[in-house]
């Protein structure tokens, strides 16, 4: 199995975290990218499992915020690779429900790590309480 440093690159997760409708997301190409699958792939993977990914999983942006996100990162409609549609936005609950339906074993490694990563953060958490008090 890869070692995590190889698996995710220091900084790429934090970089691709963005700020939409007060929730912290993360965009389908993003995560795409971040499982090893072309964004294509992984938005039919979630079409077909529909009932995984409520709102708090995932939304679709509206035209409005898609066109806010390009002019805020002054990004051009060829870098987007021509979508034909709106791209998804992530919650952390979708990202990891993401890797279920992805089936892929990139997929898989990347969810044990984020998991991982999250359960270390929430012990860290639990050890400086006490030296709050």
């Amino acid at each position: 199995m890869n070692s995590h440093k190889s698996l995710i690159p220091e900084g790429q997760i934090e970089r691709s975290i963005l700020m939409i409708r007060g929730q912290k997301v993360i965009m389908d190409v993003d995560l795409a990218m971040l499982y090893g699958v072309e964004t294509r792939c992984l938005n039919e993977q979630v079409k077909r499992n529909a009932e995984r990914f409520p709102e708090d999983f995932m939304f679709r942006l509206t035209t409005a915020e898609f066109e806010g996100l390009k002019s805020h990162f002054a990004i051009s409609s060829a870098s987007w690779g021509g979508r034909r549609s709106l791209p998804y936005a992530f919650t952390e609950h979708g990202a990891i429900m993401a890797a279920s339906v992805l089936d892929t074993a990139k997929a898989v490694e990347v969810s044990i790590y984020v998991v991982r990563a999250i359960f270390a953060k929430i012990k860290w958490q639990e050890l400086a309480l006490p030296l709050r008090s």
